[in-house]
C-alpha cells in the first residue's frame, strides 16, 4: 500500500471517529489567535437514541465553579425506564462524579483549566429513546480573570464598591436564571407526562368501549337464540 492511500486512511478514520460525539466549542484556534471558548452557559434538549451516548465538551478557566443539571422528560418507545447515566470528566480524562436518575445535578470547582467532558448514556434503555433536557456551564465568583497576566490599573474606593455592588447583583442574577431554568425542566417533564397519561387514557376508554359493545351485541345474539321456537310440523314435532 503506497504512503498517499495509508495517509488518506487515517484522515478518513480521525473523521468517522470524530463525528460520534459532540462539542460545544472547538479545542483550537488557527494562527495567533486564542482558541473560541464559546459561551459560559448552555441549555438545550437532546434525543438520545436506545443504548447510546452523547459527549459535550465545556471550556472552563481555574478557580471556577462548574454546574450540570439534567432531568428526562420523556421516552419514546416500548421501554418506560427514564433513568440515564451522567458522567463529567477533567480536561485529563478523569472521572469527577457521576449520576443515574431520572434527573440529577454535578457541581464541583474547577482546579485546572481546560475543556471539561459531560457525557449521558442511555444505557437502561435497549428500546426506547429519551428526551433529556441540558442546563451546565460555568461561573466565577470574583471579578473576571485577567488570561495574558497583565497588571490591573489601580482604582480608587468609589469604583472598587461599584465593582463590587455589580458582581454580586449578577451573580444573583444567574442564580435566579438557574432556579428558572429547573422549573422550565420540570415543567416540560410534568407536560409530557400529562400529555402520555391522556393518550393512555383516551386508548384504553376507546378499548372498553369496544369491549363494553361487543359484549352487549352477543349476549343479545344468545339471549335470541334462547328464545327461538323452532317450527312444528306433522312429520316434525317437539320432543316431550
Amino acid at each position: 500500500m503506497s504512503p498517499l492511500l495509508f495517509g488518506a486512511g487515517l484522515v478518513v478514520l480521525n473523521l468517522v471517529t470524530s463525528a460520534r460525539s459532540q462539542k460545544t466549542e472547538p479545542l483550537s484556534g488557527s494562527g495567533d489567535q486564542p482558541p473560541f471558548h464559546g459561551a459560559d452557559r448552555y441549555d438545550f434538549a437532546i434525543m438520545i437514541p436506545p443504548g447510546g451516548t452523547e459527549c459535550f465538551w465545556q471550556f472552563a478557566h481555574q478557580t471556577g465553579y462548574f454546574y450540570f443539571s439534567y432531568e428526562v422528560q420523556r421516552t419514546v418507545g416500548m421501554s418506560h425506564d427514564r433513568h440515564v447515566a451522567a458522567t463529567a470528566h477533567n480536561p485529563q480524562g478523569f472521572l469527577i462524579d457521576t449520576s443515574q436518575d431520572v434527573r440529577g445535578q454535578i457541581n464541583f470547582s474547577t482546579q485546572e483549566t481546560g475543556f471539561y467532558q459531560l457525557c449521558l448514556s442511555n444505557q437502561h434503555n435497549h428500546f426506547a429513546s429519551v428526551q433529556v433536557y441540558l442546563n451546565f456551564g460555568v461561573f466565577y465568583e470574583g471579578p473576571e480573570i485577567d488570561h495574558k497576566q497583565k497588571e490591573r490599573k489601580q482604582l480608587n474606593d468609589t469604583l472598587d464598591a461599584i465593582e463590587d455592588s455589580t458582581q454580586k447583583v449578577q451573580n444573583s442574577i444567574f442564580h435566579m436564571w438557574r432556579y428558572y431554568n429547573f422549573a422550565r425542566m420540570r415543567k416540560m417533564a410534568d407536560f409530557f407526562l400529562l400529555q402520555s397519561n391522556y393518550h393512555y387514557v383516551n386508548w384504553w376508554s376507546t378499548a372498553q368501549s369496544l369491549v363494553i359493545i361487543l359484549s352487549g351485541i352477543l349476549q343479545l345474539y344468545f339471549l335470541k337464540r334462547l328464545f327461538n321456537v323452532p317450527t312444528t310440523t306433522d312429520t316434525k314435532k317437539p320432543r316431550c
